[in-house]
């Protein structure tokens, strides 16, 4: 007798397609589609037709299938036909820019130690939004990547299914991550310690803290740079911060902010170097003195921060480095081996110069 046609209204069906489904799952570590049409007790075909033009069901279909999508992190392979153990040859990495010399830095040491395995690079930009991020997460997942590497991931629910879901190995870059995630970079929090200290050390009385976009990592930085100045009893909450995009023109205005509330401000602490060179640059305009009237740091330490008059001092990272060591680890992990440690600090150093 030939096998019943698949029926939406028939449970038991639905009972044969979770069952092949999870096998396949345990096979792959992936959702399937047959879990997907159990819980939205549809047929396979139905699923289907579903995420691939919605407009060939119905709204109650449309929003159940949705429902179990979002539900299971189900996220449709392009790549079906490649057998689920075998490699893609793809490396997925995200980072917050791709005009900041810092993750341009990164990403080179990433195809200096990806490139020469063989892999290909899926980059994308989240452009600090976390919205964006899924996205491209998203994305990047349907075409099946052997793993990723990622600056500044969103602890969303939403990417935290999604990578539950995929069951692909993933290296965080910067970001030291607790527990047992893979992660290579450095303390930003100790990194911002590290500039308080100096600052107080120096004998400023009224030090600040301006920053931009408001990252995590510049948070971080934030609040070691905040615990330092209260470990030497100085007054941590003098700062003028926003969402805006960094630049020089920024640096500048947030400056004049910074200095209008506070004009006994004598050392201010820039979340990166962009933002600095702005302050030096208005600093003249306003012919205040650096390092005698005002103290400025930056953070980063890109090629202009030694050259630029007075010469900056700031937090050389090693970025490069934490791409290098990143997809060193992240090839480790596709290949089945178990790196040595889950986290690698790669530590900073902080570059004393003219500016303070």
């Amino acid at each position: 007798m030939s096998k019943p046609q698949s029926n939406p209204s028939i449970r038991t069906q639905g009972g044969e397609g979770r069952v092949a489904g999870n096998a396949r799952r345990r096979q792959s570590g992936r959702v399937t589609l047959e879990e997907v049409a159990h819980l939205a007790q549809v047929s396979t075909m139905t699923v289907s037709r579903a995420l691939r033009d919605p407009s060939l069901v119905s709204a109650a279909v449309r929003e159940r299938v949705q429902a179990a999508v979002t539900q299971l992190g189900y996220i449709p392979n392009r790549a079906a036909r490649t057998l689920a153990s075998a490699s893609s040859k793809l490396i997925g990495v995200l980072v917050p820019s791709l005009s900041n010399a810092v993750f341009t830095e990164t990403i080179a040491g990433v195809q200096a130690c990806i490139g020469s395995a063989g892999y290909q690079l899926l980059i994308g930009n989240t452009g600090y939004d976390p919205v964006r991020q899924a996205e491209l997460l998203s994305a990047y997942l349907s075409h099946a990547p052997d793993g990723f590497l990622v600056a500044g991931i969103d602890n969303s629910e939403v990417v935290r299914r999604q990578l539950a879901a995929s069951s692909v190995p993933l290296v965080h870059m910067f970001d030291l991550v607790p527990g047992d995630e893979w992660s290579v970079g450095f303390s930003q929090r100790s990194a911002g310690f590290a500039i308080g200290a100096h600052l107080s050390e120096r004998g400023v009385r009224r030090p600040a803290f301006i920053a931009a976009q408001l990252d995590p990592r510049t948070m971080q930085r934030r609040a070691g740079f905040r615990r330092a100045l209260r470990a030497a009893g100085l007054d941590a909450e003098l700062e003028v911060l926003t969402e805006d995009p960094s630049s020089a023109a920024l640096g500048c205005r947030l400056l004049r902010e910074l200095l209008a509330k506070a004009p006994d401000c004598d050392a201010v602490f820039c979340c990166n170097d962009d933002l600095a060179l702005g302050v030096l640059f208005e600093c003249r305009r306003q012919g205040i003195s650096v390092p005698g009237e005002l103290a400025v740091v930056g953070f980063n330490d890109l090629p202009f921060a030694a050259v630029s008059a007075p010469s900056i001092t700031t937090v050389a990272t090693p970025r490069y480095e934490v791409g290098m060591q990143a997809a060193r680890m992240l090839l480790q992990i596709v290949n089945g081996e178990a790196p040595a440690k889950r986290r690698i600090d790669l530590g900073f150093q902080l570059m004393i110069r003219e500016s303070t």
